[in-house]
């Protein structure tokens, strides 16, 4: 499966809450999963998930995705560059919330990202995310099964 042009779920796995969700709605349209992530977090290959641990260095994980999607390959991350190199490589990128990537909001993204950035470096620090609700799981499975469904259409049509 892995380094094959074809419809894959390639997920940034360090730290993803919705592995249960994103391996359901894979197995019922019979879609592999990539998932990615460094040796500091432990993942368990399932039936139709492939594992893949990097190095723990910073964007390792990043860099083994991006290097290892196709157009048409479903990404899911919650990590903008990350969904923003996607986006250019033509694949379809989800949130672990749901939130599908656009091109047209990718620019606005990395800017609030910046901008986040600048003021830790000023010693600013926020909470981060809150903890994803089972409400949020619920969703991102909708968007997800959704996003699936789709993308089979136009293949059948």
């Amino acid at each position: 499966m892995e380094g094959t042009p074809g419809r894959t779920i390639v997920v940034d796995g360090d730290a993803c809450p919705v592995k249960k969700e994103i391996a359901a709605a894979a197995r019922m349209f019979n879609i592999p999963v990539l998932m990615v992530s460094s040796y500091n977090h432990v993942l368990k290959a399932e039936e139709g998930v492939t594992v893949v641990q990097v190095d723990s260095s910073d964007q390792s994980a990043d860099l083994y995705i991006a290097n290892h999607i196709f157009p048409g390959d479903i990404v899911l991350t919650q990590d903008y560059g990350l969904a923003a190199l996607a986006l250019g490589k033509r694949c379809n990128v989800l949130s672990f919330r749901g939130q599908s990537y656009q091109d047209t909001t990718m620019d606005f993204m990395l800017e609030g990202r910046h901008a986040r950035a600048v003021e830790r470096r000023r010693g600013h620090y926020s909470k981060g995310p809150k903890a994803i609700t089972a409400e949020e799981k619920i969703f991102f499975q909708h968007k997800l099964t959704k996003l699936l469904t789709v993308l089979q259409e136009n293949v059948q049509r």
